[in-house]
């Protein structure tokens, strides 16, 4: 550790020196504590971070449409399935699940994952998780790998919740928790905010940070090491996403993609959804805060959106690109102004105007030599849970997952119940309408306890 005259020294050059102005109060084990974080955070790092909060409009220049070389309905679709499946047979795939977030915008104390979203039995969404993780093993013959990357604030309540629960039906081993970085919280003056008079106010790093962490913690060696090639990327607040989607694997090993994304067509202009482009010919997503009204809404020649795709937050990384992404610089950092608790004028806890710095993941596609994009609909892929009621919250998403089991049930030749009752599948068993044929289910009610249907709905 510096001397604390060297590391004031340090962070004053930085213009930084506020974060001592409790310095003369604290006892030698705040010092140390202090001292310690401010010793593994780079002061002048910050400042890139905070003058893009600033700018409420990223360059635009140079911005094109990007279309997808995979779409509902097109002819490759069931060769690129095949392809992916073999991937997931011979073990080269493995899930990533960013599960930084609290459910506090949802009113729920914990995880995001651990909330209740199941239809029918409440359910959480790391079990949701859990149950498309087992099935995919059960029907390709081979464990997948899950890596559940964590943040401060939710690390420990987290593996609490898997231990509690048995692992959700899954073997330990397949299950491995990474707990991603964090970056300092900034006044609006640029200024370093203090948490208390012993701690730096810091938030998590963002998804962009998945990188690091997963390199840092040893993740991603691990994965070498079982053979993983492949690792399948997603957000915890999406309960419709279809984990290890064999076409989307498919189409990014073909392609020989190091970064692959999953697209929908925008509802409205200004949704709020990063959107793709390309920039001197690179697919690259514009997180929808940096983007312009007047560039969002502008119109294609047939009358849609020019930029079209919405970006959901769905990728598949070759294992070889975290490696080399998370050994190089570190991607940009972006700054988002947003209410934040730290200390005051006063030396007491006050909520303020803050930029909390963070970096996205999509950044990375500036470094990848091939990416691919698959479109996708929305009603099969995407629900976001970001409020509490309305829209994209878990009404909605539980209206979104049943509204889905019903295709799948129409689509393997079965009798659906009345459009008001609501339905729940088992996902270790059926994971789409493919399950249910292979089944030789003539009845929906034959298949309890693995489709569950609301109580007095039963056919």
């Amino acid at each position: 550790m510096a001397a604390d005259s060297e590391l004031r020294e340090w962070w004053e050059a930085a213009g930084q020196g506020q974060v001592f102005r409790f310095w003369g109060r604290l006892d030698a084990a705040g010092r140390r504590r202090l001292a310690a974080q401010l010793e593994r955070i780079a002061p002048e790092a910050c400042r890139p971070g905070f003058r893009a909060s600033g700018a409420a409009v990223a360059a635009t220049a140079g911005l094109a449409p990007v279309e997808p070389q995979l779409a509902p309905g097109d002819d490759a679709w069931e060769a690129l399935r095949e392809a992916g499946q073999t991937e997931l047979a011979e073990g080269r795939v493995a899930m990533l699940t960013m599960a930084g977030g609290l459910g506090s915008r949802l009113g729920f104390a914990g995880p995001k994952g651990a909330f209740p979203i199941g239809p029918v039995s409440d359910r959480s969404l790391f079990e949701l998780f859990a149950q498309a993780i087992a099935g995919l093993g059960r029907r390709h013959g081979r464990p997948v790998p899950w890596v559940v990357l964590t943040s401060l604030a939710t690390d420990a309540a987290t593996r609490r919740f898997f231990e509690h629960h048995g692992f959700l039906g899954l073997d330990p081993s397949q299950v491995r928790f990474v707990r991603q970085g964090t970056l300092p919280v900034l006044g609006l003056d640029g200024r370093i905010l203090l948490a208390a008079p012993d701690r730096v106010a810091e938030a998590p790093d963002g998804h962009g940070g998945a990188f690091a962490a997963l390199r840092d913690s040893g993740a991603l060696a691990e994965l070498a090491d079982r053979g993983v090639e492949r690792v399948f990327y997603h957000h915890v607040d999406n309960p419709l996403v279809r984990l290890g989607d064999p076409a989307f694997l498919g189409l990014h090993r073909v392609r020989g993609a190091e970064m692959s994304c999953k697209a929908v067509e925008k509802l409205e202009p200004l949704e709020k959804m990063g959107f793709l482009a390309q920039r001197d010919g690179r697919t690259t997503v514009v997180e929808y805060s940096e983007i312009s009204p007047e560039i969002a809404r502008t119109r294609a020649a047939d009358g849609g959106l020019r930029f079209r795709l919405g970006s959901i937050g769905i990728h598949v990384f070759e294992r070889t690109f975290l490696e080399r992404v998370a050994e190089g610089p570190p991607l940009p950092l972006h700054g988002a102004r947003k209410p934040f608790t730290a200390l005051g004028a006063t030396g007491r806890p006050e909520t303020m105007p803050a930029c909390k710095l963070e970096r996205f993941v999509f950044d990375a596609l500036a470094r990848a030599g091939v990416v691919a994009l698959m479109e996708t609909r929305r009603g099969d892929e995407y629900s976001p849970m970001k409020n509490a009621r309305g829209e994209a919250s878990p009404a909605t998403a539980r209206r979104d997952l049943t509204g889905r089991y019903r295709r799948w049930i129409a689509e393997a030749g079965l009798e659906a119940p009345d459009e008001d009752v609501e339905i729940e599948m088992d996902h270790t068993h059926f994971d789409g309408p493919d399950d249910l044929r292979r089944s030789s289910l003539r009845r929906l009610s034959d298949a309890a306890p693995h489709v569950r249907i609301a109580q007095g709905a039963e056919r």
